[in-house]
């Protein structure tokens, strides 16, 4: 789920902020364009813990931009398959519903939602139990399982089940 490794990267600097601040620019400028973004290799970069090391600048022919390798340290969230998350429910439909854990979207189909639960269309859709004791609707919490993804260069998408033991609505926004 969430890693601390080393990652390295080649920071482009405009002449303007050479000077007594050049490593501060470089390392506020790294966290700018890495922390949010996501590699298929590595997942979601959290956040930059530390920078290791920062190369020889090289110019850049004509333009006055200098390159530097920069070595840092960083926080990822990568989900694997068999993983339990706990996520917050954004969209409820008759296919099932899409949940969000952090920055990952998971998918939980009609048919991996425990066969008591039956779609309720109308102002809220959601889906209930026979008794009524269990709702499932737009910002529920619910634990569940990973089951399977897919990696793209720039997103990792999910698809997950609640119909396994100890899993389904943690909190339900409408008790409460």
């Amino acid at each position: 789920m969430f890693f601390h490794i080393v990652l390295e990267r080649n920071m482009q600097l405009h002449p303007r902020y050479f000077g007594r601040n050049l490593r501060d620019n470089l390392v506020s400028k790294l966290m700018k364009d890495v922390e949010g973004t996501c590699s298929g290799r590595h997942g979601f970069v959290v956040a930059v813990t530390g920078i290791e090391n920062i190369g020889k600048g090289i110019i850049r022919d004509g333009t006055g931009f200098v390159t530097f390798p920069v070595k840092y340290q960083c926080v990822v969230f990568r989900p694997f398959k068999g993983e339990i998350l706990e996520a917050v429910v954004t969209m409820v439909n008759k296919m099932g519903f899409f949940a969000e854990a952090g920055p990952v979207q998971i998918f939980v189909s009609n048919h991996l939602i425990p066969d008591d639960m039956e779609f309720q269309s109308g102002d809220m859709p959601n889906y209930t139990t026979s008794d009524g004791s269990v709702k499932i609707q737009k910002d529920s919490e619910v634990r569940l399982k990973i089951i399977g993804t897919r990696v793209d260069a720039t997103e990792i998408f999910c698809i997950g089940t609640i119909k396994d033991d100890f899993l389904g609505v943690i909190n339900d926004p409408a008790t409460v």
